[in-house]
C-alpha cells in the first residue's frame, strides 16, 4: 500500500498489462468449481459495457462478459445470451442457485449474468455502465448450472504446472476478517500475497509495513500494529470494505488501496501510475489463482 505514485504510464500501457495478466491467470489442469467461475468473473469488474463487446480492453456486453469469464477456465459457451441460457442444466429457483450459475432475464432472453451468492450477481448491465456486482433485481427467466455439483468440469489442457495445493498462510485470519467486514477472504489473501508475499515483517522502501503493507500514518488512524498479522488483516479489511463501498468497483477499490482514495477521485479512475496500473490486475490474477485452490 504505497499511498503515492512511483511513475506514470499511459492507458495503452495498462491495457497491455491487463491483457498479459489475464492471459497468465488462465488456470492449469485441474477442476473448475463455482468459486473459480466467480473469481474468473471478478477479474472483469470495472470493465466498461460495450454493446457487442467481447474484448475486455475495449468493453464487454452481458453475454460477451459471461462467455469470456467461462472461456478463461477453458469452458466454451455460445456467444449470445439466449443460447447461453440453454447450456448446462436447469436450476429450479434462485433459492437453489449456487455461485457460478448463469442467471438469464426476459423472454426471449436478452440479458444474462453470473450468480455470486447472497442474491447478488456479476453482470455487464448496459451502455454507460460497467461490469459490476448488483442485486438480482427480478425473477430470472432461466437459471443454468454449467458446472455440475457432483462432477466438476476439467480445465482445458495447459502447459502450466498443476495448481498449487499448499495451505494459504493466515487463512483463518483472512476468513474471520472478511466475514466481520463483509468482503471476500480471497480478496484479502490476494492483497497480502501481492503486497508482501505473506511476510508479516516486510517493510517497503516507502515505509509501508507488515503483511498488508500499511503505512504507519494509516495504521495509527486505524489504531492497529501493522506488524501484527491479525491486526494488519483486520485493518486492511476495513480499508478495502470502505473502498468497495465508496467506489462500487473492485479495480478502483484496489487502486485506492495502492495509491490512495484521493488519487482515484482525482483521476476519476485508476491513476496513471505504473505501480498502481500493474498492481490492480496482479491482485485480480492472484484472486483467480487462490480460487483454483478452493480458498474462499
Amino acid at each position: 500500500m504505497l499511498g503515492f505514485p512511483v511513475a506514470a504510464a499511459s492507458s495503452s500501457d495498462f491495457a497491455g498489462v491487463l491483457k498479459s495478466t489475464l492471459d497468465d491467470a488462465v488456470p492449469a489442469a485441474g477442476t473448475v468449481n463455482g468459486d473459480a467461475v466467480v473469481a474468473a468473473a471478478e477479474k472483469y469488474l470495472g470493465v466498461p459495457y460495450r454493446f457487442g463487446g467481447t474484448n475486455p480492453e475495449s468493453g464487454l456486453d452481458c453475454s460477451g462478459f459471461v462467455q469470456r469469464a467461462y472461456a478463461d477456465l477453458g469452458i466454451k459457451l455460445p456467444r449470445v445470451a439466449k443460447d447461453q441460457a440453454k447450456e448446462g442444466t436447469a436450476v429450479p429457483s434462485l433459492a437453489e442457485a449456487k455461485p457460478g450459475d448463469l442467471l438469464a432475464f426476459n423472454s426471449p432472453v436478452s440479458h444474462i449474468g453470473i450468480y455470486v451468492g447472497d442474491n447478488k450477481m456479476i453482470v455487464a448491465p448496459h451502455t454507460g455502465d460497467h461490469v459490476k456486482v448488483q442485486t438480482v433485481y427480478g425473477k430470472p427467466t432461466a437459471i443454468r448450472r454449467i458446472i455440475p455439483s457432483s462432477a466438476p468440469v476439467a480445465y482445458s489442457a495447459a502447459v502450466r504446472p498443476a495448481a498449487l495445493n499448499s495451505a494459504i498462510p493466515y487463512a483463518g485470519l483472512f476468513q474471520a476478517a472478511a466475514a466481520k467486514h463483509g468482503i471476500s477472504p480471497t480478496l484479502l489473501a490476494a492483497v497480502a500475497k501481492v503486497e508482501s508475499g505473506y511476510n508479516p515483517k516486510a517493510v517497503s522502501q516507502a515505509g509501508a509495513r507488515g503483511l498488508m503493507q500499511i503505512m504507519p500514518s494509516t495504521a495509527a488512524g486505524l489504531g492497529i500494529d501493522p506488524l501484527d498479522p491479525a491486526q494488519a488483516i483486520d485493518g486492511a479489511a476495513r480499508i478495502l470494505a470502505g473502498n468497495l463501498k465508496s467506489f462500487d468497483s473492485l479495480p478502483l477499490a484496489l487502486a485506492a488501496y495502492n495509491a490512495g482514495s484521493g488519487a482515484v477521485r482525482k483521476y476519476n479512475g485508476i491513476p496513471p501510475y505504473a505501480e498502481t496500473q500493474a498492481y490492480v490486475p496482479k491482485v485480480q490474477a492472484a484472486m483467480a489463482e487462490l480460487a483454483t485452490r478452493g480458498f474462499s
